[in-house]
């Protein structure tokens, strides 16, 4: 894979994280909070993804296999699951 596809997932994996985080930050309402899970997971899958491919950085793919866990666990509340948690 070219150096500029790596590099873009970098980037892109970090810059998703950091919108999501924001959003989730400004707690603005159910719906968006599970679109900003949505963000995080194309997140979690860029960095695994650029993680594997470069070396050396495995470290941060294996934390994004367990942060996609996460993540899909907020989409599965926050947009799939109909009732709001007590």
């Amino acid at each position: 894979m070219s150096d500029s596809l790596l590099t873009a997932f970098q980037y892109y994996g970090a810059a998703a994280a950091t919108l999501a985080a924001l959003i989730v930050a400004l707690d603005l309402g159910r719906r968006v909070t599970g679109w900003a899970f949505v963000l995080f997971v194309t997140s979690s899958l860029a960095l695994i993804t650029w993680g594997f491919l470069q070396p050396d950085s495995e470290g941060i793919g294996f934390q994004n296999i367990a942060l996609l866990v996460i993540n899909a666990t907020g989409v599965y509340r926050y947009l799939i699951r109909k009732k709001a948690p007590a």
